[in-house]
């Protein structure tokens, strides 16, 4: 029988949102969906997607970014959870920018 993959837990979710706000992006919100850590920002009924984790081992992420049409598209980016994050901020920084 194959293993599960591990679940996202809320203090991912937290540290996600914890390391957008330190680098200036206050605006945007991170929460856990089963084995996702999902970012958006504006209203709760009609969120913007930005980009998500998926948990792929114990210690090792994916990151997809929003793509149009609703849709997630994957990315070759496999690392912790910090450095995708990181990565996100200092390569994709417009992915990350509020609309009016």
């Amino acid at each position: 029988m194959a293993a599960s993959k591990p679940k996202a837990e809320p203090a991912h979710a937290s540290r996600v949102e914890r390391i957008l706000h330190d680098a200036g992006a206050e605006h945007v919100r991170a929460r856990r969906y089963g084995a996702t850590v999902i970012t958006e920002s504006g209203p709760d009924d009609d969120p913007l997607r930005h980009f998500r984790l998926r948990r792929d081992t114990v210690h090792l992420w994916c990151l997809d970014m929003a793509g149009h049409g609703g849709r997630w598209e994957r990315t070759p980016f496999r690392g912790n959870l910090n450095d995708l994050v990181l990565q996100v901020v200092e390569m994709f920084p417009w992915t990350l920018t509020p609309t009016a």
